[in-house]
Order: C-alpha cells, then sequence, then structure tokens
C-alpha cells in the first residue's frame, strides 16, 4: 500500500498548508486594512439592497359609468351589451407587478422577483461575513442580559413610535413632505405573493428572519459601533477601547443610522440607536449592541407576521 509522503506537496499533508496560506493571506488583508472587516459586509447588503423592487402603486379605479337608457327595443346607443358589461366586467390586475418595477442600472426588476433579490443579497451578505470573520473574533464573546432587556423594550419603542407617524404631520410642515412619500419598504407578505407556492413562500419567511434578526444586527451594528465611532474618537481608531465615545461620536452614531432608515422611522431611529448607544457605553461590548438589535428586530418580525404590518418589514 502507499503511504502519503509528507515531502510531497501534491500529497495529503499539503492540503492543510495551502488552507493556511489562504486563511493567513486573508488575515494578512484584514490586518493590513483594519476597516475592511468592519465595512464590507455592509457595503455587500446596502448593494444588493438598490436592486431590491419595491411594490408597484395601487391603481385607481376609474369611475363608474352612469347607467344609459334602455327602452324596449334593446340596449340604448353606448349601453352594455350583456349583463355581465352591465353588472360591471371584474378587473383584471395581471399587468400589476410590472408597473412602475425598481429599475438600476438599467434592468427593470418586477415585485415578485423580491424572493430572489432578497435572498441572493442575504447569501452574499453571510459570505462577506465568513471572510471577514476574523475581525469579529477581535472582541470577546460575552452577553449581558441587559441587552435582551434592550431589544424587548426597544420593538416596543420602535413600533409604538412608527405607528404614531409623526413624521407624517411634521416633514411636510417643513416642505419636506415628498420625502415620506417617496420612501417605502418592500412590505412583500411571501404568505399572499407566493401562496401558490407554501413551501416556498415559509422557505423564504424564513430567509427573510435571517436576514432581519441575523445578517443586519451584525453587519450594522460593528460598522457602526465598531468602526465609524470609534473613528470619529481618534484617526487610530483600532487602538480605541469598544464603548469609547466622545461628542461627535454620540451625533454620528444617530445621524448614520438616520441615513440608512427612512424618514417615516426618523423618530423610532432617533430614540433606537441611542438607547443602545447608551447600552453601549454601559457594558463596552458590542456583542450586547448585537444580540440587542437582533432581539428588537427578531420581535419585530414576529409582530409583522402575527398582526400583518408587513409595511414595517
Amino acid at each position: 500500500m502507499n503511504t502519503p509522503d509528507e515531502s510531497n506537496p501534491a500529497n495529503g499533508p499539503a492540503q492543510p498548508a495551502v488552507h493556511a496560506t489562504a486563511t493567513g493571506g486573508r488575515r494578512a488583508l484584514l490586518a493590513r486594512y483594519p476597516w475592511l472587516g468592519f465595512v464590507l459586509p455592509l457595503v455587500v447588503f446596502l448593494l444588493f439592497t438598490q436592486f431590491e423592487p419595491t411594490p408597484p402603486p395601487i391603481a385607481e379605479k376609474p369611475a363608474a359609468p352612469e347607467p344609459a337608457a334602455v327602452d324596449r327595443a334593446g340596449p340604448a346607443h353606448g349601453a352594455p351589451a350583456s349583463a355581465s358589461e352591465a353588472q360591471g366586467a371584474p378587473e383584471s390586475d395581471a399587468g400589476d407587478e410590472t408597473v412602475k418595477p425598481s429599475s438600476w442600472f438599467g434592468l427593470d426588476i418586477p415585485y415578485s422577483a423580491y424572493p430572489y433579490v432578497y435572498t441572493l443579497k442575504i447569501a452574499l451578505s453571510i459570505a462577506a461575513i465568513a471572510f471577514c470573520w476574523p475581525t469579529y473574533q477581535q472582541f470577546p464573546w460575552k452577553l449581558s442580559p441587559l441587552a435582551f432587556v434592550a431589544g424587548a423594550v426597544g420593538v416596543v419603542l420602535w413600533v409604538g413610535l412608527c405607528q404614531l407617524k409623526l413624521e407624517g404631520r411634521v416633514l411636510p410642515a417643513i416642505g419636506l413632505g415628498s420625502l415620506v412619500a417617496s420612501t417605502q419598504r418592500s412590505a412583500f407578505n411571501p404568505l399572499v405573493e407566493l401562496a401558490a407556492q407554501p413551501a416556498w413562500a415559509w422557505g423564504f419567511l424564513v430567509i427573510r428572519f435571517i436576514g432581519l434578526a441575523l445578517v443586519v444586527p451584525l453587519i450594522e451594528e460593528f460598522f457602526l459601533r465598531g468602526f465609524v465611532m470609534r473613528l470619529c474618537v481618534s484617526e487610530d481608531w483600532p487602538k480605541v477601547p469598544f464603548g469609547t465615545v466622545n461628542k461627535l461620536a454620540v451625533v454620528v452614531g444617530t445621524a448614520v443610522p438616520l441615513a440608512m432608515h427612512m424618514p417615516s422611522e426618523y423618530l423610532a431611529t432617533l430614540v433606537w440607536f441611542s438607547m443602545i448607544t447608551g447600552l453601549m457605553v454601559l457594558t463596552r461590548n458590542i456583542w450586547d449592541c448585537v444580540a440587542a438589535h437582533a432581539t428588537t428586530n427578531l420581535l419585530l418580525g414576529l409582530y409583522v407576521v402575527v398582526w400583518n404590518q408587513w409595511h414595517l418589514m
């Protein structure tokens, strides 16, 4: 029986060496550009978000025509020729999904393609997270019960403030009403849109929750609190202990999320991210921020499904 020759790189022992070289190359790259591990996953996520189609506008139904006079000889000129026409034929919405689809880089993407675009986005975001995982490993893994309390309180604040819809009254009053009207979430309900494919409907709902409760909290918190807020404290930000803040960091820690959320969520964003900044300063642990974010998003997703509030997702 032939045995592997350890001196021959074509045999078994060479494979770990190749893997070690690849891993070492990745770590060297992340060490040379320390910001990359914090920024890359979010960039991938936001880039593919641009391809997500938004809901088609609801077309206004035309006013019903006034009934024409009919004499005994038959229908008058312009009157319906059959009973079905007299009652009004059902309107077809077969082409609604392609009305004003998202158009990015010359692509017109119908609303029905949303599950596939979103699934691709989450898959690529997870791949970026895996590539940058050595960056995440720099932070000791520990969790405080306070993180889950903050997350639970956070979902109550988020839903409550969003339902107030104060932005819809305040922004128009200062001439910015178009901001609220021009932005919206996907509001894709797979249980309705994919009702003909129940397995895919529930499968996509699971994917949606993975993105909402796992991917988003991880990439947003590491970008915002792991990189941006520490950069506000010092140009030599990798040496800034996590949880260290100054006035600029606190302001930017709220301004950046505001820029990443819809105007209709401004108040909720301001309150929620300010609360998590307080948690960050108190525990000085990035994983607490991730856990709080994940808890809020998970509970928000459950609220959306149970109470059919898909405009929040």
